[in-house]
């Protein structure tokens, strides 16, 4: 359902109309920041998580390995909060900003509060405590910072994507939050869109868009006869060979995606990872349906299916596209995309061999391929998937 909102409207009392506002075309992201650093509490954090009530500014472009954070605050016991602000002109931005917001949840969860003082005072920031006690001079500061360091361990952070004017692929930005594995949070999607006033003032009205606290397990279903392994042991219970190949993986998918060029700028894209597969969410409720690209470098294949989670609206909506559309689908996946098996609504694959994929020119046709490959499958499926997900959901009331 498209959202739609109502223009404020400027009522003086010495004028007899209102006076309807029009949203600003000159604010950008760096004014964006500073309105949300020189007023914190505009933005709506009791109504993503109460635990974050009277989260403080503390500086804006906090430096960390995944790049500045926007704006970082804390609240006066010591949980960190984490704003992304992006104008929503740029649709790219819809792909990015997830991974960029989680990717700085993770530098974090590698801290303790030392570390937030000595980069806050490259900012400017000589004393967080201070900072903190300026408002609230009954914190405790050994309490104060015995709580940041667990939050930071523990990942206990509130993530917030602040945008100025959120009008579509909301859906998709949750896509990007279960495409990310098991990660804990608070997430808040806010639309501040601001407007002109009379007078040369500006009015800002920020508004909860969506909010979860993500903590997502992911079980992937596997067409029968493919295996793929998953490595999810420590590191010093890994033998060198078996750290190789992940090692050897990650460097595949590294460089799989950076030939990739979607066309859709919604779709998700996952980042690098060791195991011997990547995953492509598609809009269905739960991420349970998605696009499972592979690699099997014992056969020197490569190849791509769409798949799905048992008895979910992901698997329902498969089994009706293919059951429906199965003909038209595979005529616009093209090449040699078939059917996985002999079940009437079998989802598709596609599969090429190219052989050593250690050699640097096989690798990189190989690349190509599964680079192309995907992007159509992503083309193809994705509207289909969608379609095939709202008529389900109509269709159940």
């Amino acid at each position: 359902m498209t959202r739609q909102h109502g223009h404020p409207v400027f009522i003086s009392p010495d004028q007899s109309e209102g006076v309807s506002l029009v949203k600003s075309s000159e604010f950008n992201e760096v004014q964006l920041q500073q309105l949300v650093h020189d007023h914190p509490e505009a933005l709506p954090i009791t109504e993503i998580d109460p635990a974050f009530e009277g989260a403080i500014s503390i500086c804006r472009e906090l430096n960390t390995p995944a790049g500045p954070i926007d704006n970082f605050l804390i609240t006066p016991s010591g949980l960190p909060v984490i704003v992304e602000c992006k104008l929503w002109r740029n649709p790219q931005a819809r792909r990015e900003v997830v991974g960029q917001v989680l990717d700085y949840a993770k530098e974090l969860s590698r801290w303790t509060s030392a570390d937030i003082e000595r980069e806050a005072a490259r900012r400017g920031v000589p004393s967080i405590i201070d900072l903190v006690r300026a408002r609230h001079p009954e914190v405790d500061e050994a309490a104060f910072h015995d709580t940041l360091t667990t939050s930071l361990e523990r990942g206990r952070c509130l993530l917030i994507i602040l945008g100025d004017g959120i009008r579509g692929g909301v859906e998709a930005i949750f896509e990007h939050l279960h495409d990310q594995g098991a990660l804990q949070f608070s997430f808040g999607l806010v639309e501040m869109p601001i407007y002109d006033a009379p007078g040369g003032g500006q009015l800002a009205l920020p508004r909860v868009l969506a909010k979860a606290l993500v903590e997502v397990r992911r079980v992937i279903e596997l067409p029968v006869g493919l295996g793929l392994e998953d490595e999810t042991q420590a590191d010093d219970q890994i033998d060198p060979d078996t750290r190789a190949l992940g090692d050897d993986r990650a460097q595949f998918w590294s460089e799989f995606l950076a030939v990739l060029d979607l066309d859709d700028p919604d779709q998700p894209t996952p980042r690098a990872t060791r195991q011997g597969f990547i995953a492509f969410v598609l809009p269905a409720p739960g991420a349970t349906a998605w696009i499972n690209v592979y690699r099997d470098i014992t056969k020197g294949t490569v190849g791509l299916y769409l798949t799905y989670t048992r008895e979910t609206v992901g698997a329902k909506a498969v089994e009706v596209l293919m059951r429906e559309r199965a003909d038209d689908i595979l005529v616009d996946l093209g090449e040699t995309a078939t059917r996985y098996d002999a079940k009437d609504w079998s989802p598709p694959i596609d599969e090429r061999h190219f052989g050593d994929l250690s050699d640097a020119t096989i690798r990189a046709e190989a690349l190509a391929w599964l680079a192309d490959r995907t992007n159509t499958f992503v083309d193809v499926l994705r509207p289909a998937i969608r379609s095939a997900v709202a008529d389900i959901e109509e269709a159940d009331g």
